[in-house]
């Protein structure tokens, strides 16, 4: 074991640290992006805040489409655009933005069924004290959701993780090019124990912490 350690444990370390930081960065930058599209989702419905069905529709669609594309695909068919913005087409820090693209019609589709949650009637008072629809969408609708889109964002967070993996075996780093390099071409199966066991460590810890933290916050659980 002492053995193992003194070999790979610096190459696993360093290349969990890689997934850790790629993960951490799209879930912060797809929930920038996704909570704003899952508000609208919600409210431009017709028994919305404010009904606009040809937004609610186009938006629908657009993160229904982003949703569809695999991520496998999505990651090689956005190489030019990544090559465009990034510098580079993949690596470490190129595969944050298509995880940011694939992740965010995700997570406005968390967020939509996190709002969905919000009991009707708290709405209801708000709009009978004159609140405008900015006021209710920030101090009404998105505290009350929040524990719901605390939950559901160590589920984006895990989720990401098995993308960072997939990205990692055509070239971004991290613990998915390990698996890949020294598990499947080198036939290596301890270090392909070894990822998967850091996989599944990190994922219980983030789940936890995600399960803590929404129910810290749940007004509902202190009732």
């Amino acid at each position: 074991m002492s053995e193992f350690f003194a070999q790979y444990g610096n190459l696993l370390i360093d290349n969990t640290w890689i997934t850790i930081y790629q993960t951490t960065l799209s879930t912060l930058f797809a929930y920038i992006f996704g909570i704003p599209l899952g508000v609208l989702l919600v409210i431009s419905q017709p028994h919305g805040i404010w009904p606009h069905r040809y937004l609610n529709t186009g938006l629908g669609w657009v993160v229904n489409i982003g949703r569809s594309i695999p991520f496998i695909i999505l990651l090689v068919a956005l190489m030019p655009f990544t090559r465009f913005v990034m510098g580079i087409a993949i690596g470490p820090k190129a595969v944050i933005l298509p995880l940011v693209i694939a992740a965010t019609p995700f997570v406005a589709r968390m967020v939509e069924t996190a709002l969905m949650e919000v009991d009707a009637g708290v709405i209801e008072v708000a709009q009978s004290t004159g609140a405008n629809i900015r006021q209710i969408v920030w101090k009404v609708i998105l505290p009350e959701g929040l524990p719901s889109i605390v939950l559901g964002s160590s589920i984006t967070f895990i989720t990401l993780f098995g993308y960072a993996a997939m990205a990692g075996a055509i070239g971004a780093g991290g613990l998915g090019d390990v698996a890949v390099r020294y598990g499947f071409y080198k036939y290596q199966t301890d270090v392909m124990i070894a990822t998967i066991i850091i996989l599944i460590i990190l994922v219980q810890i983030i789940q936890v912490l995600g399960n803590g933290i929404s129910r810290k916050i749940d007004k509902r659980l202190k009732k």
